[in-house]
C-alpha cells in the first residue's frame, strides 16, 4: 500500500542538521516510531511531499532547506516583555522566569506559542519566539515501517504521535518544543 491522503503511516528516521553527515538532532527507533495520518496537515508540508507514494519497507533520504522547514530566524520574533507579564499575585515568578527556560504563552490572536528566555533585566524579559530550528537546514534519512488505511476514529482525530515528546494529539494536544519530528502543530 502506497502513502497517500488519509493513510496511517508509521516511520523511523534520523534527523541531522546542516548535511547528511551533520550533527544528529533526533533519531527514532522502531520501538517509538512517528505515526501520523498523511495529508492531515500535522506535518511540515515539504516533509510530507517527500513521502508520497512510498510503501512499507521503503527507505527515504532528503533535505529540507530552512525556508521549507521552520523558516529563517527573524529578529522581529525576539521581543522584550514587561516584568509584569510574569507576575503571579503581584510577585515576579523567579521559579519559572529564568534565562534558558522555554515558556508557553498566548499571542494576541489566542495562538499558543513558546518563547525562550534570553535575558532578564530590571524592567523586561527578552524572549525569542523563533522556532528552535528556524534557520536550520534539516536532513532526514529513514524507513517506512507501515502504511495502512486509517480507521474512522483516527481520521476523526487527525492527529499524530511524536515519539520524541511521547504525546498523542488525539487526547490532549502536543507541544513538541521543536523536536524536529516534522510535526508543525503537534
Amino acid at each position: 500500500m502506497k502513502i497517500e491522503k488519509n493513510k496511517f503511516v508509521s516511520l523511523i528516521y534520523e534527523l541531522r542538521e546542516n548535511g547528511f553527515e551533520g550533527k544528529v538532532i533526533e533519531s527514532l527507533e522502531e520501538t517509538h516510531p512517528m505515526t501520523f495520518i498523511y495529508g492531515a496537515g500535522t506535518l511540515l508540508p515539504h516533509f510530507e511531499k517527500h513521502l508520497v507514494s512510498l510503501e512499507r519497507g521503503d527507505s527515504f533520504r532528503f533535505g529540507l532547506d530552512s525556508t521549507d522547514a521552520y523558516g529563517v530566524r527573524s529578529e522581529d520574533m525576539i521581543i522584550n516583555l514587561p516584568l509584569s507579564v510574569f507576575e503571579i499575585d503581584g510577585k515576579f515568578d523567579e521559579n519559572i522566569c529564568q534565562v534558558g527556560n522555554e515558556i508557553p504563552m498566548t499571542d494576541r490572536q489566542g495562538n499558543r506559542v513558546t518563547g525562550l528566555i534570553n535575558e532578564i533585566t530590571d524592567t523586561y524579559v527578552k524572549m525569542d519566539f523563533n522556532h528552535p530550528m528556524a534557520g536550520t537546514d534539516l536532513y532526514f534519512s529513514g524507513k517506512i515501517i507501515d502504511v495502512r488505511d486509517a480507521t474512522p476514529e483516527e481520521l476523526a482525530g487527525t492527529g499524530c504521535s511524536c515519539s520524541s515528546c511521547e504525546c498523542d494529539e488525539h487526547a490532549a494536544g502536543c507541544d513538541d518544543h521543536g523536536s524536529g519530528c516534522g510535526c508543525s502543530g503537534c
